[in-house]
């Protein structure tokens, strides 16, 4: 039993030539160059990052040269560990307040 698989009606991309006479080569850059015997021109790809993901990609960066407290981490790391790190329900309840108070306009 055979089966043909067709292209579902989508447009055929084009092909490179295939076999030892191919002359094109894929720099690390992104852009083709192709021989000079051939006239063709490469091209370049790009890649453009969208508002969200330029400030998602800012956000992540410490420009403030905000060091980690390793010493903390590893204290709060323990007490997870060990089950005695303690919750404060109040103090987080009142700092969502106050940035909900912050993003609403209100002080």
């Amino acid at each position: 039993m055979n089966t043909t698989i067709s292209n579902n009606g989508l447009p055929k991309l084009p092909q490179p030539p295939s076999g030892q006479g191919s002359s094109a080569t894929q720099s690390p850059t992104g852009t083709t160059s192709t021989d000079a015997a051939t006239g063709s021109t490469g091209t370049t790809d790009r890649v453009q990052l969208t508002d969200s993901a330029r400030a998602l990609q800012e956000a992540a960066r410490t420009t403030d040269g905000a060091t980690m407290d390793t010493k903390k981490v590893d204290q709060i790391r323990q007490a997870l560990a060990n089950g005695t790190y303690k919750v404060d329900a109040g103090r987080i309840a009142d700092r969502m307040m106050s940035l909900d108070n912050q993003l609403n306009g209100k002080s």
